[in-house]
């Protein structure tokens, strides 16, 4: 148990008592002042105690000393006056870091690159830690370019992590959604803001450039002076105006080879030379007129050597030295075009008037190259053999690939519904064919018969159709060249013979007639007069019919009468 040191007392509560002896009851100071700074002033050392030494605290004392601030014991502590907050979207606002960059893509199936340089500007925004990537665009360049990646946090890794400034450096690859962007160089804020946060920044690189615009960059235009030769005066005066020669393209030297004839036409206009050949018919070859198409060709060329492929490798115009030329094609020799050789044995009249005008060839014999006159063969049809009509069998022979044969459309629009109804009867010798009655219908429009049976009851026959509509050739006439009923053959009482079957026409309608009058030129005589007979008879037994009707009537009324007396005269 601790002392008072003052009385000898147990330091204990109520054996405290005030020190008599002590005469100075100021507080004492708690500062000292040392070279103008204020120090707090080391407590005293008491009786039996040793004097607090720098070297007895350990570092952990002093570090916990020097964070260490005095509070005070009486009452609270005035709080320091808060620190300004700013927020992000304000201390940052319109700051960006600008880094110049570039991706490799690679191109796959391409022989003329194996990858391709695009160079992007990467923008990282301090206000929210944002990126955009941009690529600037290229006029003509056939790839999709501006916005790359729009602004937002780019994830850095799987764990959720996001890319920050302090992970960006020049000189590294910036891996966003599986593309690899390499950071060259950036712009001054950027490389100040960096370093003042304490980043090393890397040496800056240069943007390779792109390989393909390498190669496709055109050199320096060298200029050439041009020649005197009037272009457009060539075309204004040799317009349309082309030499025609007649060649054979002689190839016997090879296997299977034969002589072809061709034909070889200059074009004045350009000094182009154009070879067609000339096929004959059923020759078994391919339709393509043009052997070789028209263009300027070759007469003298630079070679490189006799190992230069010529055959295989296209001439430039800076090779050729000469080209061919009319003074270069004459009748009766044989010039050599693309390593074949043809004979010009022939010319038109047009190019010997050229040649003697402008070159002063007379001489224009043509060759004799005994060339077989084709002969054309007058077409055969064969016979015809019932199926279908005959004009679908003639367009199987005229084609491959038939087409239905052409129709009289002006002819159907004119006489479309006009229809000439007869009346006929079935001569058979089979007696239970008498008494049937039959309507014979022709149709204007196609030329074309069709009959008709009206029903009778209890007469056991079937009515109805008794023939489609179809054309009916005339008794003794060919398969080949048939002759068919028209309305010329239809008189009263003629014979009409209808696939084996024979039919008088005993009546016509009324339209028959003023039809028929009205092409009197082109209709016998005999046939009008038969119908204009029976359309008088059949007027008179309608007279007769009516006077007829009326006596009955007359009749009837009478009975009638009298028999109305009778009963009155009952009643």
């Amino acid at each position: 148990m601790a002392l008072n040191p003052a009385q000898g007392l147990p330091f204990l509560p109520g054996n405290t008592f005030r020190d008599p002896t002590k005469s100075s009851f100021h507080r004492s100071q708690t500062l000292d002042y040392k070279n103008g700074y204020a120090l707090p002033r080391r407590p005293r050392v008491g009786i039996g105690q040793d004097p607090l030494l720098s070297n007895q605290i350990s570092q952990s004392e002093l570090n916990q000393l020097a964070t260490l601030y005095p509070t005070l014991i009486y009452g609270q502590s005035r709080p320091s006056p808060p620190v300004d907050f700013i927020p992000a979207h304000v201390a940052f606002d319109k700051k960006v870091l600008r880094f110049n960059g570039y991706i490799k893509q690679e191109v796959v199936g391409s022989p003329d690159e194996d990858y391709r340089v695009r160079p992007v500007v990467i923008c990282y925004y301090l206000e929210d830690d944002s990126i955009a990537v941009m690529e600037p665009v290229v006029e003509n360049s056939g790839i999709p370019q501006g916005k790359l990646i729009k602004r937002q946090q780019l994830p850095k890794n799987d764990h959720g992590e996001h890319y920050h400034w302090k992970d960006l450096n020049l000189g590294i690859d910036l891996c966003v959604y599986g593309t690899a962007y390499r950071l060259a160089h950036c712009d001054s804020y950027t490389q100040e803001f960096l370093e003042s946060q304490g980043v090393v920044l890397n040496e800056p690189e240069d943007i390779p450039s792109d390989p393909y615009i390498e190669r496709r960059a055109q050199p320096l235009r060298s200029y050439i002076t041009p020649s005197d030769f009037d272009r457009l005066k060539q075309f204004l005066t040799m317009d349309r105006k082309v030499l025609r020669f007649y060649a054979l393209w002689d190839h016997t030297d090879a296997l299977y080879g034969e002589t072809r004839p061709v034909t070889i036409q200059y074009y004045l206009v350009d000094d182009s030379v154009e070879i067609r050949e000339v096929h004959e018919p059923n020759n078994g070859r391919d339709p393509f007129p043009v052997l070789l198409r028209r263009q300027r060709l070759p007469k003298q060329t630079r070679t490189s050597g006799d190992s230069f492929p010529t055959s295989v490798l296209e001439i430039s115009d800076k090779e050729v030295e000469e080209y061919l030329s009319p003074k270069d094609f004459r009748v009766g020799e044989t010039i050599t075009i693309m390593g074949r050789r043809f004979l010009l044995y022939n010319c038109d009249e047009f190019t010997r008037s050229y040649y003697k005008e402008h070159l002063g060839v007379t001489d224009f014999k043509p060759v004799d190259v005994n060339m077989k006159e084709s002969v054309e063969k007058k077409k055969e049809f064969p016979p015809y053999n019932g199926f279908g009509s005959l004009e679908d069998s003639v367009q199987n022979c005229l084609s491959l690939i038939p087409e239905p044969p052409k129709k009289d459309l002006i002819k159907m629009l004119e006489n479309d519904h006009k229809v000439l109804r007869y009346e006929a009867r079935l001569n058979s010798q089979n007696p239970q064919d008498n008494g049937r009655r039959f309507i014979l219908s022709y149709f204007l429009s196609n030329d074309m018969i069709s009959i008709f049976e009206p029903p009778v009851r209890n007469s056991g026959m079937i009515g109805g159709k008794f023939l489609e509509k179809t054309r009916i050739p005339k008794p003794g006439s060919t398969v080949d060249n048939p002759q068919y009923y028209g309305p010329e053959d239809f008189a009263i009482g003629s014979t009409v013979e209808v696939f084996r079957h024979r039919f008088i026409l005993t009546d016509a309608d009324i339209y028959v007639l003023k039809y028929l009058e009205t092409i009197a030129d082109r209709i016998p005589e005999d046939t009008l007069n038969s119908l204009r007979q029976r359309s008088k008879d059949t007027l008179q037994l309608q007279e007769h019919s009516n006077q007829l009707g009326k006596l009955c009537n007359l009749f009837l009324w009478l009975y009638l009468v009298k028999l109305l007396k009778l009963c009155l005269e009952l009643i």
